[in-house]
């Protein structure tokens, strides 16, 4: 694996922008009248943990942590993979879903819907003010359906990889045996199609670099290369792994244990007890968090191949760097697995938000303010000296590199189909839009959230959905039988 060599060049970046060798005193973007380059990663199904704690081997978002400021408190304000990419890339609050319908090509479930406001979204306005844009992703949405064609229009180039959902290659393309080796029987029923046809359209149980992840990171360096010679550039990087399944080649998987028999490749959305017997719940969700893991592993070592070509491009110092997932995902937390839009624990809605500034401002340091998806494209825009549209109503988190505070902002809330959630530093409540089943958890005697003691608090219940009622301008929208969690 590489993720040492990175680690040295990113030392040696940030140990030449404190000495002033590279840039001076100034920020990069002072010097540089056109702005600063990008590289904006985004990492679908990525849990704040997996990043910020130690049980997962990521050394490049390591590198990212001790080089960037992270964001320890920081939300989506919509999920889950649509929704979330909408505020990531608009740069405006999209929940509460109002006047949602079905848009062929997209999940029918609120909230999935294309990009409004193309032209004011963070590629087309960096594309307006001289930058060359590219956007590389497998992610099925927004790289084939119809309603994103005029995303993908909006930036210079448009680089995509098919089969994470459907492809060419049938699932009898696959060998039986290799088929038989990820199908658990407690998940063959239903995800025999699934999984056969994402190994037969990506074969990478052998050889990663047939994976999803190293296929977007290559292509990822092939624009980044492209992009250099035109300079500045803005290069968003979106990654569908390590969304499920889960076929990691033997030398990750057994990095977290070793496994006999038929592997679990992905979950079954629901409670644990509805598709797992007692005998098999411990081991098999153990067998799913290990798994995993040694995707986020595979999808992080090929993260270090873009991040070992910034290095010998010589463009760390001039380049702004940010990592943000959509929404983490439960894997036996509370009895639940799969993204559960009527269970939003931390373990789904807490998300990993790092910023690397050239000149390393802030490095290796937090920020516990409540941010979210939104705030992410007027930071980046400020930091590249373009002004944001009108439009995006997010905060522009960029003065913490100048030791300045931010607004005040006492709680994070969102959306997830037809459920909402809001977060303060004391209570955690989400429910229903109608609303109804109300689940309330007091963080202080409860981190763990096992008690809902909403009926023990009425009053608490009704200010926070207050304020939710205040900040989304009236009633929740509600869409009766389309729930769909995915």
């Amino acid at each position: 694996m590489r993720g040492a060599t990175t680690r040295r060049r990113f030392l040696q970046a940030s140990a030449a922008a404190a000495t002033g060798t590279v840039l001076g005193d100034l920020p990069a973007f002072a010097r540089r009248p056109d702005g600063p380059n990008l590289i904006l990663v985004i990492v679908d199904t990525l849990r704040q943990d997996a990043v910020y704690e130690r049980a997962i081997g990521t050394p490049n978002m390591d590198e990212l942590l001790r080089q960037g400021l992270r964001f320890t408190s920081a939300y989506p304000e919509a999920m889950p993979t649509v929704p979330a990419r909408n505020s990531i890339l608009g740069g405006r609050r999209t929940f509460p879903f109002r006047n949602w319908h079905d848009y062929p090509g997209l999940l029918y479930s609120p909230g999935w819907a294309p990009l409004r406001d193309v032209h004011d979204s963070l590629p087309a306005v960096l594309r307006r003010a001289g930058y060359w844009t590219a956007y590389v992703t497998d992610n099925p949405f927004l790289g084939f359906s119809r309603p994103y064609g005029p995303l993908r229009h909006s930036v210079n180039r448009f680089v995509r990889s098919g089969g994470q959902i459907g492809g060419s290659q049938p699932t009898s393309s696959v060998p039986d045996h290799v088929l038989r080796h990820w199908l658990h029987p407690a998940i063959a029923p239903e995800k025999r199609e699934r999984v056969g046809k994402y190994l037969a359209n990506s074969r990478y149980w052998q050889d990663e670099r047939r994976s999803f992840a190293a296929k977007v990171m290559t292509d990822a360096v092939r624009a980044l290369e492209v992009g250099a010679s035109h300079g500045p550039f803005a290069l968003v990087v979106d990654t569908y792994e390590p969304h499920e399944p889960w076929t990691p080649p033997a030398p990750y998987a057994d990095l977290y244990g070793k496994w006999r028999g038929s592997e679990p490749a992905m979950p079954l959305y629901g409670k644990v007890s509805n598709w797992l017997q007692p005998s098999e719940r411990g081991p098999v969700v153990r067998r799913l968090r290990e798994l995993y893991a040694a995707e986020v592993t595979m999808t992080d070592r090929w993260l270090g191949v873009l991040f070992d070509r910034l290095h010998a491009l010589n463009l760390e110092n001039e380049t702004v760097v940010a990592l943000v997932s959509d929404h983490g995902i439960l894997l036996g937390e509370h009895g639940w697995t799969g993204k559960i839009s009527t269970a939003l624990h931390p373990a789904l809605t807490r998300i990993p938000l790092v910023v690397v500034d050239p000149s390393r401002r802030n490095a290796g340091r937090s920020s516990n303010w409540y941010a979210s998806t939104h705030d992410l494209a007027p930071t980046l825009l400020a930091m590249m000296g373009v002004k944001a549209p009108t439009s995006m109503n997010g905060v522009d988190m960029s003065p913490l590199f100048e030791g300045r505070q931010l607004p005040k902002r006492d709680y994070a809330f969102g959306g997830y189909g037809n459920s909402f959630f809001i977060r303060t530093r004391r209570w955690a409540m989400w429910a229903r839009n109608k609303p109804t089943r109300f689940h309330l958890f007091d963080k202080h005697r409860d981190p763990s959230e096992g008690t809902n003691v909403a009926h023990r608090h009425p009053g608490v219940v009704r200010r926070l959905y207050g304020i939710v009622r205040s900040r989304v301008g009236g009633s929740l929208p509600y869409y009766e039988g389309v729930d769909r969690d995915g």
